[in-house]
């Protein structure tokens, strides 16, 4: 695939992200802010939290992981940006995942902010993130796994690949929840919610026309492209919901990017068809290699002759669960165009349509 690089539009960031070290507090624009809240033992590194600044306090957009270290680096910087935590007064979370809404709870232990989601990942924080019923969500994960085909020694392993973060999530109820085309009530700025679902359910984008500005979340990144991946929470088909998610921001007149990892860059238009592209080539590899098996293959079968960043053999149990839940995305959406075929079965097996 011909390779594509996105303009960046903070020479320091993208600085920073080459260098991998975390980046300075940067002023974006008029009101605006760029906060970094580290993340711990990932190669993310970072969270880029953004402070909108209203009248008599702020607003951010995601909030990072609950710990100490995430905290404080919030705080130092909303200082840095001249404001304290206690003058947070909403927090936009564009999804549930741990780097995005875990502190948020935290931050309206300590402002009284109120907290907005969509209604999609809503629904699912109770079975993710309470103890009482995490179980539940465990058990369907084996299950799913084993219908992929991964060997029974290591379906435990990757059916609990996660447990070990779910410490670092407050895991509150939001206060409002965020529907497609919502325009939010923050004084000074005319955002409006962008409902992009794939890497998960409920992922919101938020967009300011006015100003031409994309915050992003993990929807669209300069670098990297976000995991897209069937398990027990998301929606049948989320390769399909990402693709056609891409289409919709496509269509946005926006300057500028502001994504939640890396760093802000220009040109969405040329990244969206790059990630597409990028898609369009992993479908064609999967039908490949689904129509080079005799008898069909498994999902893990298929996710292990695929080609990956490194080698298969170096990826840890998360790693694989990920790429394996990539890999079923790709085939039901290969599935549903009528492409490749899947024989039910404990493990189900995948065969070229037609065969």
């Amino acid at each position: 695939m011909a390779k594509f690089v996105v303009n960046p539009s903070s020479p320091a960031q993208y600085d920073a992200w080459r260098k991998g070290v975390v980046p300075e507090v940067e002023r974006v624009g008029p009101g605006l802010w760029s906060v970094p809240v580290p993340i711990p033992i990932n190669p993310l590194r970072y969270v880029l939290v953004y402070v909108l600044e209203l009248p008599g306090g702020v607003a951010i957009v995601d909030a990072g992981w609950n710990t100490d270290e995430a905290y404080d680096a919030l705080v130092a910087g909303l200082g840095v940006a001249g404001h304290g935590i206690a003058d947070v007064r909403a927090v936009l979370v564009t999804h549930i995942h741990p780097d995005h809404y875990g502190l948020a709870g935290r931050v309206r232990e300590a402002s009284g902010a109120w907290i907005g989601l969509h209604p999609a990942d809503a629904a699912l924080i109770r079975e993710r993130y309470d103890d009482e019923v995490v179980d539940s969500l465990v058990r369907r994960e084996r299950e799913m796994l084993a219908r992929s085909g991964v060997p029974g020694e290591t379906v435990d392993e990757l059916a609990g690949a996660s447990m070990s973060i779910r410490h670092l999530v407050s895991a509150v109820r939001p206060d409002r929840l965020i529907e497609d085309g919502d325009r939010l009530d923050l004084p000074g700025w005319d955002l409006r919610a962008l409902w992009t679902p794939g890497h998960s359910p409920g992922h919101l984008c938020f967009v300011s026309p006015s100003r031409r500005l994309l915050f992003s979340g993990d929807h669209v990144l300069a670098k990297i492209t976000p995991i897209v991946a069937v398990h027990p929470q998301s929606r049948p088909n989320p390769l399909a919901d990402y693709l056609d998610s891409l289409a919709a921001v496509r269509k946005l007149d926006v300057e500028e990017v502001l994504p939640a990892h890396e760093y802000r860059f220009r040109d969405l238009t040329g990244r969206v068809d790059h990630v597409t592209a990028h898609h369009e080539e992993r479908l064609a590899e999967v039908e490949q290699v689904v129509g080079a098996a005799t008898g069909g293959l498994t999902c893990w079968e298929a996710a292990t002759r695929l080609t990956w960043s490194r080698p298969w053999e170096t990826f840890q149990a998360f790693a694989r669960r990920a790429a394996t839940n990539e890999t079923l995305a790709h085939l039901v959406w290969l599935a549903e165009r009528g492409r490749v075929a899947c024989v039910p079965g404990e493990p189900e097996r995948w065969h070229l349509a037609g065969r």
